[in-house]
């Protein structure tokens, strides 16, 4: 059970890997979190191994999983230990992979969320909800693409 989306963005495969993993926190909405607090930052460490969380504005930390495969610039792969009831599973895991490939000077990202069946009784709902246009994969990719492309260098996301 999986769920695929895609998008083309203008811009180069480095600049689109970069915006997508090195500012993550730039273009996710605050509203998607799992923990008590307001959310302050959402945090992807650039490097296989790494973690892949939330921190609340209070200091507190929710994991949201780990880091499988950094590959800049082409691949990126998350695992996904949040379930159907939207709370931090350590023994349940999909996985999301994000790829990035040249299309003439523009860059297509691929985008697939698989294995959602591990996540048990409710998998078919959490599919259906990452699946939606608004809140799901399709929405937080359109979000993705604006900041990406409204910015036009590395240090304005930093601002």
């Amino acid at each position: 059970m999986k769920v695929n989306r895609e998008i083309t963005v203008d811009a180069p495969v480095e600049r689109a890997f970069e915006v997508f993993a090195e500012h993550f926190d730039t273009w996710w909405p605050r509203s998607h979190k799992i923990g008590g607090a307001d959310l302050r930052e959402a945090v992807l460490e650039r490097k296989t191994g790494g973690r892949w969380y939330e921190l609340g504005v209070d200091g507190s930390e929710c994991e949201w999983g780990e880091v499988l495969a950094y590959e800049p610039p082409n691949r990126l792969v998350l695992t996904w230990h949040i379930g159907p009831d939207w709370q931090y599973h350590a023994d349940q895991a999909s996985e999301i992979e994000v790829s990035f490939t040249p299309a003439g000077g523009r860059t297509h990202v691929t985008l697939e969320h698989r294995h959602l069946e591990r996540h048990g009784e409710g998998a078919a709902q959490l599919r259906d909800v990452i699946a939606t246009d608004d809140g799901g994969w399709e929405g937080l990719l359109r979000l993705y693409r604006g900041v990406l492309e409204s910015s036009s260098s590395a240090a304005e996301l930093m601002q």
